[in-house]
């Protein structure tokens, strides 16, 4: 079972992995929209598939196909 601290640093780092994947994303788009189009990473490493599906069962993320997460508060994945 994992420790509230474990699940609080294993959803910063992936907050942090999202933003950093959606600003890469958006600094290497045309001259068209600057807004990333990226709501799912691969959880970080580091961190055990217990603890990303825990932060699932809390409603904090939500799983996606090809084994992704997004953040819940992001709303539906576009399909």
């Amino acid at each position: 079972m994992a420790t509230k601290e474990e699940l609080a640093r294993a959803y910063h780092a992936f907050k942090k992995k999202l933003k950093l994947t959606q600003l890469d994303d958006e600094s290497s788009l045309t001259r068209g929209s600057k807004v990333s189009r990226v709501l799912g990473i691969t959880p970080p490493f580091g961190f055990s598939h217990e603890i990303w599906e825990a932060l699932v069962q809390q409603g904090k993320l939500r799983r996606e196909p090809g084994g992704t997460y997004s953040l819940a508060s992001q709303g539906p994945a576009p399909r």
